[in-house]
This record gives C-alpha cells, sequence and structure tokens, in this order.
C-alpha cells in the first residue's frame, strides 16, 4: 500500500508499539448493558492506554457514567477515565464529582465544556455559579486533585468559535491550565488533521495531539452527527456508502476499509496513538488495532507450565 506521496506504508508486525484508547457510553438498559460489557470484554485484552466514559447532556447520565468508571476499574485491568462537563453544575458540585472520583480510584478524567441544555444549535449560557469554560474546568480538577486531564480538540474548530485561531487560543488556556491530552473530534481527512497539528505547534501547544476515529457504522447517523458538531463528511465518503442503506454486511466491509486506509494514512504520516469512538460496538475496532499490528495480550505463564 501506498499513500497519494507514493510513499511506502510502514508494514505492521505484531511487535507494534502504537497506543490505542476506547470510548465508550454508559448503557440506558440491560440489554445495552450487556452490549457495552461484551465490548469492554472483546477489547481489553488489546491493552490500551485507556478507556473513557462518556457524560450526557446536562450531567443527564452521572450516576450511569460513575457507576460504569467504577465498574470498570473495579472488575477489569483497564484504567477508566471519566468524562466531566461544566454543564448545568455549581462549581462545589462538579468539585463534590471530581472528590467521588480521586476517592474510588479514578486518575484520568476527560474535561469538556459540555453542549448547550438546550440542545447542539441553541446559545451556550455559563451556569450560575459553575464553570463558565473547560479551561476554568481544568482548573478547578487540578485544584481538587493530581489527575491526568484530556481535554477536546477540533481540526475543523468547535462550532461556536469563530475562528481555528480562536479556537486554537482556547486550547492553549486549557494546556496552560494543566490539560495533559487533546483528543480531536472525528474527521475524515487527514490532511486537516495534520494541518491542525501544525497551527498548533506553532502556538506553542506541545502535548500530544491525539486522532479522534470514528469507524462509520451507520453513514447516515454519523453525517448527522457530523452536520452538530462542524465536521466535515467529504462526498468520497457519502458515495462509498451510496446504495447500502439495506445491505448491513457490505456496509460492514466498506466501514472496516474506509477506517482502515485512514488510520494507515495516519501512520504513514507518523502517528502513534489513536482514539476510537467505539459506539459500544468492538468488532470493526478490534479489526483496525489488529492492523496496527496490536494483538490480546498472553497471559503469563504459570509455575506448573514453566
Amino acid at each position: 500500500m501506498q499513500d497519494k506521496d507514493n510513499r511506502p506504508s510502514r508494514l505492521l508486525g505484531a511487535d507494534s508499539s502504537f497506543r490505542v484508547s476506547f470510548e465508550f457510553f454508559p448503557p440506558k438498559t440491560p440489554a445495552m448493558e450487556e452490549k457495552l460489557w461484551q465490548s469492554i470484554e472483546r477489547l481489553a485484552p488489546l491493552a490500551p492506554s485507556f478507556v473513557s466514559v462518556t457524560y450526557g447532556a446536562g450531567g443527564s447520565t452521572r450516576e450511569r457514567t460513575h457507576t460504569t468508571v467504577t465498574r470498570i476499574l473495579k472488575e477489569t485491568p483497564l484504567r477508566p477515565a471519566a468524562h466531566l462537563t461544566c454543564v448545568a453544575s455549581k462549581r462545589d458540585e462538579v468539585d463534590a464529582v471530581v472528590r467521588g472520583y480521586g476517592e474510588a480510584g479514578v486518575r484520568h478524567i476527560v474535561a469538556l465544556r459540555g453542549d448547550p441544555v438546550d440542545g447542539v444549535g441553541t446559545a451556550y449560557e455559563p451556569y450560575p455559579g459553575g464553570y463558565a469554560n473547560s479551561a476554568e474546568l481544568v482548573a478547578g480538577i487540578k485544584k481538587v486533585g493530581d489527575f491526568e486531564i484530556s481535554v477536546a480538540a477540533y481540526p475543523e474548530k468547535h462550532p461556536e468559535s469563530r475562528s481555528l485561531a480562536a479556537d486554537i487560543d482556547m486550547l492553549k488556556r486549557k494546556v496552560d491550565a494543566g490539560a495533559d491530552r487533546a483528543i480531536t473530534q472525528f474527521f475524515f481527512d487527514n490532511d486537516l488533521y495534520e494541518a491542525y497539528v501544525e497551527r498548533v505547534r506553532a502556538a506553542g501547544i506541545n502535548i500530544p495531539i491525539v486522532p479522534g476515529i470514528a469507524p462509520v457504522h451507520n453513514f447516515a447517523q454519523v453525517a448527522r452527527f457530523a452536520a452538530g458538531c462542524g465536521a466535515s463528511v467529504p462526498d468520497w465518503l457519502a458515495q462509498r456508502f451510496e446504495g447500502l442503506e439495506d445491505d448491513p454486511a457490505t456496509r460492514q466491509l466498506v466501514a472496516a476499509a474506509v477506517a482502515a486506509e485512514q488510520v494507515l494514512d495516519l501512520v504513514d504520516r507518523g502517528v502513534t496513538d489513536f482514539h476510537f469512538y467505539t459506539m459500544n460496538r468492538a468488532d470493526l475496532v478490534y479489526a483496525i488495532c489488529h492492523l496496527l499490528g496490536m494483538r490480546p495480550a498472553k497471559p503469563a505463564p504459570t509455575e506448573a507450565a514453566a
């Protein structure tokens, strides 16, 4: 395989040193909970750097997020990261959630401003007595304890930002407040990501900018979500999935090919860390990680076998 510049792609063997992380969302029903834990069990042997659990708008999934994160911590060898937002909560309420995670043994938080209470597309209003934005939230978390903090980054700018430069300024504020890593909104054009990273570095921001990868299980759903979060959907991507609305088997094969092309091209550009938005589905993400050369960790031999 060669990219557009005729650079030979790296041959990825089982000694891969790539680092991956996985994002899950807290389940709403027993059936969704079963699916979530099947996905976690499937992906856990790949030894991700961490797994994150999302947080609903307005803190609507706060308890489910906490329950899922603490169960991961107690029942698996994985390092969980809890999402946390500024929305609809006073500072002392948010601080109490942070302390609760610390007491439970969670040491990694994904700090986000969060969507407006009235939904994406409406005006965001800071909650009275709350953290006004994600930079303030990062600083507040650091005051509570020595947590590892990941934040969001937007290769095509946040939809509410007046410009990409203003968006990068906000990222700089988050880094200055103590952020350790940025995870990008999903994207499909790797040139956009590469150009964004160049601008971020030129602004003096040196933390890892980890690309967020969203395998396209359902193109129509992804297109709707992209429209709300400011991520562009290239014409070529729509063409790949054209006519497959009622053909899930072929759609899955196309999705695997699209995701593999994107990830392997990023590898050719020097990327070594990836964050996968799993949508609580494991098979496609597992296949991509296999292409990266990742293999399930083998259990240590017992004394009898040694």
